[in-house]
């Protein structure tokens, strides 16, 4: 006969588990859907995060359970990357929450593909220049946040100001640069 508090104790690991993914399930989804092309892509890459949380050791000793789930599906969206090759340049974007294409995963890649590596130091040419014309605040949240991965709130806790005005700072530098970009933008997808 089972031990009932072998029992209880298994299921409480399940249990944690089912719990999570009710919490979070909308959310990782979200975020992994506007990183992909589909939504079967998606949903792919989700069970795969709720695959690897089933086998983590102990679920109960993750400290950041959201921060271990979203790096978990980051990974994840790389690893799919990386197996397929893309064949177009809008293969590289992907449509963040507010329906912008970005490309930050094309401008990052390790390609040899000339015409690539030609269109890419062209658009860091661009994006640089564009980056000069800003205040300077501006620009150092811009680069620390999009190039070189901080969070808003590290950049926050680095810098010693409030959350919002590292928001403001990084909306007023994506506008401008969006402006001054646009054209170059235009030619970029016409290509």
């Amino acid at each position: 006969m089972e031990d009932p508090i072998y029992s209880l104790m298994a299921d409480q690991p399940r249990q944690k588990i089912v719990q999570i993914v009710k919490d979070y399930g909308n959310r990782l989804f979200r975020f992994i859907r506007g990183r992909v092309k589909s939504d079967e892509d998606a949903e792919d890459i989700l069970q795969e995060v709720w695959y690897q949380l089933n086998n983590a050791l102990n679920v109960g000793e993750i400290e950041q359970v959201s921060g271990w789930l979203f790096r978990v599906a980051r990974n994840k969206i790389i690893d799919k990357r990386r197996k397929k090759k893309p064949d177009s340049l809008e293969d590289f974007s992907f449509v963040d929450e507010e329906g912008e294409t970005l490309f930050k995963d094309f401008l990052l890649a390790d390609d040899t593909n000339p015409e690539t590596a030609l269109l890419r130091e062209l658009f860091w040419q661009e994006l640089f220049v564009a980056l000069e014309t800003l205040p300077e605040n501006q620009r150092q949240v811009f680069v620390w946040n999009e190039l070189e991965d901080m969070t808003l709130q590290q950049i926050a806790d680095k810098t010693g100001e409030k959350l919002k005005t590292i928001i403001s700072r990084k909306g007023y530098a994506v506008k401008h640069l969006r402006q001054r970009l646009d054209t170059f933008y235009k030619e970029f997808l016409s290509y």
